[in-house]
């Protein structure tokens, strides 16, 4: 049989461990809180930089058509010329 001294023990060292469990658990949940935090606002940093982006793409000159048009533009008057006139 185990004597009260024993049990009495067992049992405060038995609360200690739960404590120390339950510092645990609080710890990392605190921890999962702010790694949830910090994932929010990496994800509205990369929205409002892919609308950034979208912008900027709106934006920028039509490189390609340009050049389209120019050569078209260089043939028309290579041709008017080519006729004589």
């Amino acid at each position: 049989m185990v004597s009260s001294g024993q049990a009495e023990g067992v049992a405060i060292e038995l609360e200690r461990l739960r404590r120390s469990v339950e510092v645990g658990f609080a710890t990392t949940r605190g921890d999962l809180a702010l790694l949830l935090q910090r994932a929010d606002q990496t994800d509205k940093t990369l929205s409002e930089h892919d609308d950034r982006l979208d912008a900027l793409e709106r934006a920028r000159w039509p490189l390609p058509a340009i050049a389209a048009l120019t050569s078209c533009a260089a043939l028309a008057v290579s041709v008017w010329q080519g006729t004589g006139h």
